[in-house]
């Protein structure tokens, strides 16, 4: 009497390879071609926002025009060249800005033949979530950047005058839009690692609690104001991107799991 064959396993399927290696002098060349490229870009897009300086100085500056409503205030330069100074240097963040679809996809067209296709998978996807993540969390920054001048400013009494360094105003502004950019990316981060083997979803669910804190804290920061809906429009969005990346890290453990339980069923006969 026969047994009844028992049924195939599928084998793994095999990663696809990477692509065949090239000799150094290729690799620096086809570098220095992408880094040139990158460079006409930027100084390209540098050029541009050396012309939007006076619309992007109008949107920053909005702020010290409000207070100077009520008492002095204005922004000062303490050098014959700091106009100039600060002119460059917005030109050069725009341009950065505005070139970084270029730089970026001369990065990855570098980077990504040299990596696997589950590699390139999780890398075009961790960036396809972190782009619009980051330019949702510096519009947000952005948002909020007048309210908190207005609330730090108006800790000084009305008889002093408030009289702010330019250049020092500029990078303050540019911290808390970036900060904030940054902030909203964190949770692709997690998943990231998640991906990568280092922390696990259990983890992050054990640590809500915490990270709820920290999110908080940080949005408190952010938002140096009595008025508590500053505050939830940073700590609302950030909490739904950690629950988000909780999700995402469970069911890529859930699928792991579920794939090493299928590779270790033994073979019946």
């Amino acid at each position: 009497m026969t047994s009844a064959a028992a049924p195939a396993v599928a084998p793994p399927r095999a990663e696809a390879p990477r692509s065949a290696p090239m000799p150094v002098a290729a690799h620096l060349d086809e570098a220095t071609r992408r880094a040139v490229r990158a460079a006409i870009a930027l100084a390209i897009c540098a050029l541009a926002g050396w012309f939007l300086y006076e619309p992007v100085m109008d949107l920053v500056r909005a702020p010290i025009v409000q207070i100077a409503a009520e008492r002095n205030a204005s922004l000062n330069f303490d050098s014959v060249t700091g106009a100039f100074d600060l002119r460059l240097r917005v030109a050069l963040v725009a341009g950065l800005v505005l070139s970084s679809p270029v730089w970026l996809s001369e990065l990855f067209a570098f980077v990504l033949p040299g990596l696997t296709r589950r590699e390139r998978r999780y890398v075009l996807g961790s960036v396809g979530a972190a782009v619009p993540l980051f330019a949702a969390g510096c519009a947000t920054g952005l948002l909020l950047f007048p309210h908190m001048v207005s609330v730090l400013a108006g800790f000084a009494s009305s008889e002093d005058s408030t009289i702010l360094d330019a250049g020092t105003y500029i990078d303050f502004a540019l911290k808390i839009v970036v900060a904030t950019g940054l902030a909203f990316v964190l949770p692709v981060v997690l998943v990231v690692l998640n991906l990568a083997g280092i922390v696990s979803a259990r983890t992050l669910a054990r640590s809500w609690r915490y990270a709820v804190v920290a999110i908080v804290l940080f949005s408190a920061l952010a938002t140096p104001s009595a008025d508590v809906m500053s505050m939830f429009v940073v700590a609302v969005p950030m909490t739904a991107l950690y629950a988000a990346a909780l999700a995402i890290a469970a069911l890529h453990d859930r699928a792991g799991a579920r794939a090493s339980v299928f590779e270790e069923a033994p073979c019946s006969a």
